[in-house]
C-alpha cells in the first residue's frame, strides 16, 4: 500500500523496476523490494550564508529554499542524488557569494528579492535535472557583524539626534521672532495709547476754556487759568478721599498757581507737538 503524496521506488534483483502510485499495489515477494519511499511534499532548507558585500562587511545571509520531489521522476530524484540538500546548499552558498559581493550593505537590505531570485533561477535550472522542483526561494534575513549593527546604530541615533536639534532650532527661532514682533506691536499700541491720552487731554481742556469763555466771556488766558485752578483741586480732592492718602498742605501764592500754569502750558504744547 503506498500512501497519498509518496511514491514508492520498486527494484528487481537490484534494478530499477517500477515507481508505484498511491494506492494498493502489489510486488512479487523476495524479488521485488521498496527500496525508497518518496514523499512529494513541500519542504523547507534553511541555509546561512556567509560572505562580504561591496564595501567590505561581512554579512549572513539567512535563506530559505521551498523544493519537493517532480512526481514523475521521483526514481531519478532518489537514483541521481546522494544527499540533495546538501547539493542545494551548495549551489545556494556560490551563488549567494558571487551575487553578494556585487552589491554595498544598502543595497543587500534594498534588494533582497534580487538575491532570492538569483538564487531561485540557479537551484532550478540545476535541480530540475535531478528531479526536483523548486517552489520558492526567501532571503528572510541579512545579519552584519555586531560591530557593524552598533555603528549603524550610532549613524541612526546621530541622523535623529540631528533632526531633533534643527527642528528644536526652528522652534526656538519661531518663538523669538514671534517674541520680538509682539514687543514691537505692544510698544508701537503703547505709543497709539500714549498720544490718544494726550490727545483727549488737549481736547478736553480746549472745550472747558471754550465753554468757560463763552458762559462768562472772560479772555481766554484768564479761563485757561479757572480750569486749571478747578483742575488742581479736583486732585487734591481725589487724592485726599482716596484710602491711606495722606493730605499735607502747603503755602500756596498767586505767583505760584502762575508757575504752574506756566508749566501745563508747556507739556500740553509738547503734547500736541507729539500727536502731530
Amino acid at each position: 500500500m503506498v500512501r497519498q503524496q509518496s511514491r514508492a521506488v520498486i527494484e528487481r534483483f537490484g534494478k530499477y523496476h517500477r515507481t508505484a502510485v498511491p494506492g494498493l499495489r502489489f510486488k512479487l515477494p523476495v524479488i521485488d523490494q521498496i527500496v525508497k519511499t518518496q514523499w512529494l511534499r513541500i519542504f523547507q532548507l534553511a541555509i546561512e550564508a556567509d560572505t562580504k558585500t561591496k564595501d567590505n562587511v561581512f554579512v549572513v545571509a539567512h535563506v530559505s529554499v521551498q523544493y519537493r520531489i517532480i512526481p514523475e521522476r521521483a526514481s531519478e530524484a532518489w537514483y541521481m542524488l546522494q544527499d540533495a540538500e546538501r547539493q542545494m546548499t551548495s549551489f545556494v552558498l556560490d551563488n549567494a557569494r558571487s551575487t553578494i559581493p556585487a552589491m554595498t550593505l544598502d543595497e543587500v537590505f534594498e534588494h533582497k528579492d534580487r538575491i532570492a531570485t538569483a538564487a531561485k533561477e540557479a537551484l532550478t535550472e540545476k535541480m530540475h535535472g535531478y528531479g526536483y522542483e523548486i517552489t520558492d526561494v526567501l532571503v528572510t534575513e541579512i545579519d552584519p557583524a555586531a560591530n557593524v549593527k552598533d555603528a549603524m546604530d550610532q549613524i541612526q541615533t546621530q541622523q535623529r539626534l540631528q533632526v531633533a536639534a534643527q527642528a528644536k532650532g526652528e522652534a526656538n527661532k519661531i518663538l523669538i521672532v514671534k517674541g520680538a514682533e509682539a514687543e514691537a506691536e505692544s510698544k508701537r499700541l503703547q505709543g497709539v495709547g500714549i498720544a490718544n491720552q494726550r490727545r483727549a487731554i488737549v481736547e478736553g481742556l480746549k472745550d472747558s476754556v471754550d465753554s468757560l469763555r463763552a458762559a462768562t466771556g472772560v479772555d481766554p488766558a484768564e479761563a485757561t487759568r479757572m480750569v486749571v485752578l478747578t483742575q488742581y483741586f479736583d486732585t487734591i480732592k481725589e487724592i485726599g478721599v482716596s484710602a491711606g492718602a495722606k493730605v499735607i498742605f502747603q503755602p500756596s501764592s498767586p505767583s505760584g498757581m502762575t508757575d504752574m500754569l506756566a508749566q501745563i502750558r508747556t507739556a500740553v504744547m509738547s503734547a500736541e507737538e507729539a500727536t502731530r
